[in-house]
């Protein structure tokens, strides 16, 4: 057992024999050695559940989503792109910081399941990164009420510190719009429709979703033209807001590149409006959610 394993699962008894909390949310071990799964501990035996590893990919801040109204107190482990996922829900007034204890763990970045998963029984010292973790910016959590480890440097992390983190944008900014279409065209294809990157996302928090009532926004069917307005919604629905934690990607089973439309969003909207991240605080708004009289009025 690591160290801080053992430390969350003191910290998490702690909580729960003191009442401050009556939930805590952090990671147990799945059905493979490769998995890591979300776990919900309201009872103090069930702290032994608790792990850390270098499969705990999961962002936690979306689970928070399942209960959005609730006044009890609720304990959360969070990485960089965990926490940033609370401060947007924050901001979107979708839970109350104050009903919120946050347990800041520095993150290396995850190992690939699905690497480990294609090679069998290698070690995890050989499986790369999650590839939202090769884009990722920020390892430390940026809000938290107690932090375990320490803080872990960008440049420590070689993956990570050659990665621009609009890597793969300029290719499909290069294409010819024929070029784009058929790209596109050709991944969205594959898609199913099973709203796995909508669920996982804590951008993507509505009380009802327009995908969901009935053929008003989108057909049932599931067709290319259709797959085509699901991503593209999908995608405004989230500029500006997407908090670059990846999951979105992580989670399709058809292998589509979500966050290369995210990112190449992201890009559009710093070269509009200046440099932004989502999820930084939860004092900025997002760029396209307020007005200033000095925003380009190219379209005019």
């Amino acid at each position: 057992m690591n160290q801080i394993t053992q430390e969350m699962r003191n910290l998490a008894k702690q909580l729960l024999e003191e009442e401050k909390v009556q939930l805590v949310m952090g990671w147990e071990k799945g059905s493979f050695w490769y998995n890591s799964t979300p776990v919900f501990v309201s009872k103090v035996e069930d702290v032994d559940k608790l792990i850390w590893d270098e499969f705990c990919a999961a962002n936690l801040a979306t689970y928070l989503l399942d209960d959005r109204f609730s006044d009890e107190k609720i304990a959360l482990f969070v990485k960089g792109c965990d926490s940033r996922a609370v401060n947007r829900l924050v901001q979107d007034k979708q839970v109350k910081r104050e009903n919120l204890y946050l347990i800041g763990i520095p993150c290396p970045g995850m190992k690939s399941a699905k690497a480990a998963k294609e090679l069998g029984q290698e070690t995890k010292e050989e499986l790369p990164l999650e590839d939202k973790c090769i884009y990722c910016t920020h390892h430390n959590p940026l809000v938290y009420d107690i932090l375990l480890g320490e803080e872990v440097a960008l440049d420590d992390i070689a993956a990570t510190a050659e990665v621009s983190r609009f890597e793969g944008v300029e290719e499909i900014e290069a294409m010819t719009p024929d070029e784009r279409y058929a790209y596109w065209q050709d991944h969205y294809s594959r898609c199913i429709r099973c709203y796995a990157c909508r669920n996982v996302c804590p951008a993507c928090n509505c009380t009802e979703c327009c995908f969901d009532l009935g053929q008003t926004w989108l057909e049932r069917d599931v067709t290319p033209t259709g797959n085509q307005v699901y991503g593209i919604i999908r995608a405004f629905h989230v500029a500006g807001r997407c908090i670059e934690c990846g999951e979105c990607e992580r989670v399709c089973p058809m292998d589509i590149p979500i966050m290369k439309l995210n990112r190449k969003i992201a890009k559009d909207i710093e070269e509009l409006y200046g440099p932004y991240e989502a999820g930084l605080d939860t004092e900025t708004p997002p760029p396209l959610g307020h007005y200033k009289t000095e925003d380009p009025d190219e379209f005019m």
